[in-house]
């Protein structure tokens, strides 16, 4: 059984719905065995009001409960999209095949049966744990293989259309051009050859993350000369725009992780606020430790259009797939924000987003100090 729940949480959590304190008490002794975490409701109408919101990993539903039974719960709580794909296991008494085929086509994964079996219990609750778990882990594959594809699918065709494009006419009618027209096309010829080479690279680092191939190599590194490095490779785009960034970390600050891959969340960082910020605008990177001095918390911040709030909770999903232009309609893979979450938390540290659509945004990570 996996340590982590989807919510990041430390062991699965399991709500159990009973009117009778007593099997509640029988429950929750037999589950902390396991180390669960527990929360409890004592009649349907509490517990559709708490399990939405709780998102527990598994619910342990009486049947015969006074007011509203088992079956209405579970048919109600399926209806829900916040709580449609939890598993539900019936606790009854009941064993008429009847009753039992009814909680299974409500939508019921198991039942078991009163008294309970200790032993038992615990078998079907690791068992759909795991089953639960399991479908996450194929629907996050399923999410990025059908991203990957969408990638190349679409995000590579175009600038190889266009070198394809530039090429042959380069080929056919170089004659009839002008100098400054074969070097508007030679600049475009330039333009789309780096953008296929930074799409294949976050392609291949994303890659390698994902099949557990990526050395990680944790070491002392400067992030102010980190950040002043990452922000001359990303001045001309910057200058194009007429947008200033600025590295505003002060000397000799340290953090303790692998400089490629923090290299690659901050160019990440810095090229999306870039991207997204209006000619004239400004973009820092500002750094401060930790009251502990356990970590650092460093921040990429712009004065761009912002995110919509509805948008946030999906920049770091594979499976949300939502693009949006720059505001000199930069196209972007989707990859960035992901790969830049896989980084941070591969050298022990988070990511997290504040915005204001109009004002701009705050993108930050933690670092630890030392090892």
């Amino acid at each position: 059984m996996r340590d982590k729940n989807a919510a990041g949480n430390p062991k699965p959590l399991i709500f159990i719905v009973d009117d009778v304190p007593g099997n509640l008490q029988v429950l929750m002794h037999i589950l902390k065995q396991e180390e669960y975490r527990i929360a409890a409701a004592s009649n349907g109408h509490q517990a559709l009001d708490m399990i939405p919101a709780a998102r527990p990993d598994l619910v342990l539903l009486d049947v015969m409960m006074p007011g509203m039974d088992g079956f209405e719960v579970c048919r109600q709580l399926k209806t829900n999209p916040a709580a449609a794909d939890i598993p539900i296991i019936f606790l009854t008494a009941k064993t008429e095949s009847t009753d039992i085929i009814k909680g299974f086509e409500l939508g019921a994964v198991d039942y078991v049966t009163k008294p309970f079996n200790p032993a038992e219990l615990q078998v079907r609750v690791k068992t759909h744990l795991e089953l639960k778990f399991s479908r996450e882990t194929l629907k996050d594959l399923i999410a990025a293989r059908d991203k990957f594809f969408s990638i190349i699918a679409h995000d590579l065709r175009n600038p190889v259309q266009n070198l394809i494009l530039s090429t042959d006419l380069l080929r056919y009618s170089y004659d009839s051009f002008d100098e400054a027209e074969r070097k508007d096309y030679i600049q475009s010829l330039n333009n789309s050859a780096n953008q296929i080479s930074s799409l294949l690279e976050t392609l291949l680092d994303w890659s390698r993350v994902q099949r557990g191939t990526m050395e990680l190599y944790r070491e002392k590194i400067d992030i102010a000369a980190l950040a002043a490095d990452n922000i001359d490779l990303l001045k001309e785009h910057a200058m194009k725009k007429n947008i200033t960034v600025s590295c505003q970390i002060q000397a000799n600050t340290y953090a303790f992780a692998d400089k490629n891959m923090i290299g690659t969340v901050m160019r990440n960082l810095v090229s999306n606020a870039v991207k997204f910020t209006s000619p004239g605008g400004k973009v820092k990177i500002t750094a401060r430790t930790s009251s502990t001095d356990s970590f650092i918390e460093i921040t990429v911040s712009d004065n761009g259009v912002g995110i919509d709030p509805g948008d946030i909770a999906g920049l770091f999903r594979i499976d949300v797939q939502k693009k949006t232009r720059g505001t000199a309609r930069e196209k972007g893979t989707g990859l960035g924000l992901i790969l830049c979450k896989e980084f941070v938390e591969k050298n022990n540290g988070s990511i997290k987003v504040v915005s204001t659509p109009g004002k701009g945004s705050d993108f930050t990570f933690t670092l630890p100090v030392n090892p």
